[in-house]
């Protein structure tokens, strides 16, 4: 009897010392509600996930294997020479790249990777010398001529672009740190009874549909098309009711949309953003200067969407200007004299001289006035120390660019591409999530932006003996520059920076810029909260630049503008200011796409498109929730124990009760 009142006790004991354990950090004081518990046994952790996309022949990405989150005790990477069960890896951003490539030579290893998790910081970006998960050349599939081999982007890995059937999330700094410790929390507590384990919730749409192309999950409704609104806007502005003969256009081009490996961590500072800033620069310079309406030629500036997708914004443009739609009306296709695009031009600063190179698309007249009119724009800007050269003659042709679709679609169409490289790309962080402020100089983008806005005028003036006071008078605005580029590349103060939201109300601060979903029937006129606040940041800024004040003394939008007019900073107020502008949005998306019936089909590839022959038709997976989260779990054997011993505790408080009973009934009756 006393030997089994002693078990007893013991048991009792060791169960009071696991609980008294659990709590003794003190938050069992502080919990007074069911959250609470919840808050302090999980860790939510804030990061950047890469999703699971689609397209006509299979996916890419990353996602869940299956329809349940995935849990798995976290493991460095370092220390992972072999797995012996399923873990949730945690890798250094400079050991990524191997990593991958492990994982396509050992299956083994990859047989129990439940997830993975990068991690990030200043230090270890210190480190590397490149990272570029895109292609050696990107999108070559579109190129205008033969040698697809080339290789632009050197250092590009292409790793973005294979499907990955587990889960693969970037870390911030400071979730960075929170990894860390529970990595080395299991290092330490190998031999003991808990575990922190990763938890992944990023279970895609198209799994639990068991869809595998875009095809399939556009029938399915599982996913939608990659896609947006490109903006353009002439200055000055464009009467299309007039009876007048339509002068020569001048287009001139940038992009907004970046990729990364993360979905949402996007920036793309020196390709392509960069150039958008030259742009939007450039058009506010020349948007001061008297006299416009006296130019021989139309100066018209346009901002594509989707071009690191299969060239989605530049396409679909093209093909609207052969439908021509209400979205280019005022726009004729053989009008456009000349393109001179701006591309990643972030970079081209260096031992104080800024250095830019004019890839051309061939010997013609407008390409020579083009860099005639670059060589008297440079010369017209000494003290700025502006160097623009002709690209090597030996490169293939235009490097990946906007561009290419129109020569696709014209293979004599005059363009220009204004870049910060020669033969290969000096962006060593080409679509990566690296490609930040850090990558960038704002003095190459004041030195892009003055140059492109003194020879868009010279070009347009057509005035060989143009002053040079005329163009002295041209200047860039520094401050103007360095505002934009708090605004589209950091989220301090972001999108959520004053001149954003002068014109616009802003749904989220920090700036990201993959291209998104186009989720309902696309229109010239879309509804504005299927565009994203860089698309309607950038119509607004463009309207507001390029615009004519309402001779009416009356400008609110409050009873509707004229004919001609647009409505700016109507989100702000409510009420907003009519101004005579041509400003539009375009749809960006695949023209081998149609919306009909609430639905998205798939068109079959037109031999008069040869763009679209090769267009894979990107769609993004839906899902419900995606997130990572961290807690700590008991080893199952421990969990055995505890129930092995909850059960001794039940079977020999029963025979303890049960002989009890027997000793009192006996001694009962002997009394």
């Amino acid at each position: 009897m006393a030997t089994i009142s002693n078990f007893l006790f013991l048991l009792l004991l060791l169960l009071n010392f696991h609980f008294h354990l659990s709590f003794s950090d003190g938050d069992s004081n502080s919990m007074e509600s069911v959250p609470d518990l919840q808050k302090s046994m999980y860790k939510v952790i804030d990061g950047y996930p890469c999703v699971r996309l689609l397209n006509l022949s299979g996916p890419i990405g990353c996602s869940n294997p299956g329809r349940q989150v995935v849990v798995a005790p976290i493991v460095r990477y370092q220390n992972a020479t072999q797995l012996s069960q399923s873990s949730s890896i945690l890798v250094s951003l400079d050991e990524f790249q191997s990593f991958i490539t492990r994982i396509w030579n050992d299956s083994s290893f990859a047989s129990n990777i439940a997830g993975v998790i990068v991690e990030s910081g200043t230090e270890i970006q210190n480190k590397l010398k490149g990272f570029s998960p895109a292609h050696k050349f990107p999108q070559a599939e579109y190129a205008p001529y033969q040698n697809t081999n080339y290789e632009w982007n050197p250092i590009g890995s292409g790793i973005m672009w294979n499907a990955y059937d587990f889960p693969v999330f970037l870390l911030s700094e400071s979730s960075t740190l929170t990894l860390q410790e529970a990595a080395t929390n299991n290092e330490k507590s190998m031999k003991d009874y808990t575990a922190d384990v990763a938890e992944f919730d990023l279970v895609m749409q198209t799994t639990k549909a068991g869809t595998h192309d875009s095809e399939s999950c556009l029938k399915e409704g599982a996913c939608l098309p990659l896609g947006g609104y490109s903006v353009w806007s002439s200055l000055p502005p464009i009467n299309v009711s007039s009876s007048e003969k339509s002068k020569p256009v001048i287009l001139t081009v940038a992009s907004m949309d970046s990729a990364s490996f993360f979905r949402d961590k996007s920036l793309g500072a020196d390709s392509p953003i960069s150039g958008l800033i030259s742009l939007l620069a450039a058009v506010d310079a020349l948007s001061r200067v008297d006299g416009l309406d006296n130019l021989t030629k139309q100066l018209v500036f346009i901002v594509f969407t989707g071009e690191a997708w299969g060239y989605l914004g530049s396409r679909r443009f093209l093909h609207e200007l052969d439908l021509q739609s209400d979205a280019v009306r005022g726009l004729d296709n053989s009008l456009i004299e000349m393109v001179m695009e701006i591309g990643s031009i972030g970079k081209g600063f260096n031992q104080g001289v800024n250095k830019f190179y004019a890839h051309i698309t061939g010997a013609s007249s407008a390409t020579n006035e083009t860099l005639d009119a670059l060589e008297q724009a440079q010369g017209s800007l000494k003290s700025e120390s502006i160097i623009c050269s002709t690209a090597n003659a030996s490169n293939p042709g235009i490097p990946p660019s906007s561009l290419m679709a129109f020569l696709q679609k014209n293979s004599n169409t005059s363009g220009v591409v204004l870049e910060d490289f020669n033969s290969v790309f000096s962006n060593k962080y080409y679509h990566s999530h690296l490609d930040d402020t850090s990558n960038i100089n704002s003095s190459a983008v004041v030195a892009a932006a003055s140059l492109v806005a003194r020879t868009l005028y010279i070009l347009a003036s057509d005035n060989k003996t143009l002053s040079s006071s005329a163009l002295t008078a041209i200047n860039v605005n520094v401050s103007l520059v360095e505002e934009l580029m708090g605004c589209l590349l950091d989220c301090d103060p972001g999108l959520s920076c004053n001149l954003v939201k002068s014109y616009i109300l802003p749904t989220i601060t920090c700036p990201s810029h993959y291209v998104g979903v186009i989720p309902d029937e696309p229109s010239s006129t879309p509804y504005l909260g299927s565009v994203v606040d860089v698309s309607r940041f950038l119509w607004n800024f463009l309207a507001d630049r390029t615009s004519i004040p309402r001779k009416n003394s009356s400008s609110t939008c409050s009873k509707g503008c004229n004919n001609g007019e647009v409505c700016v900073r109507a989100e702000t107020d409510g009420k907003g200011v009519c101004v005579i502008s041509t400003t539009r949005y375009v749809p960006a998306y695949s023209t081998r796409l149609k919306f009909d019936s609430e639905a998205w089909i798939v068109l079959p590839p037109n031999s008069s498109d040869p763009m679209g022959m090769v267009d894979p038709v990107w769609t993004e997976s839906n899902w419900n929730a995606i997130g990572l989260r961290v807690y700590t779990v008991q080893n199952g054997a421990y969990d055995n124990l505890v129930l092995l011993g909850g059960i001794a505790i039940t079977v020999l408080a029963y025979l303890a009760i049960v002989i009890t009973r027997a000793f009192i009934t006996k001694s009962l009756k002997r009394d």
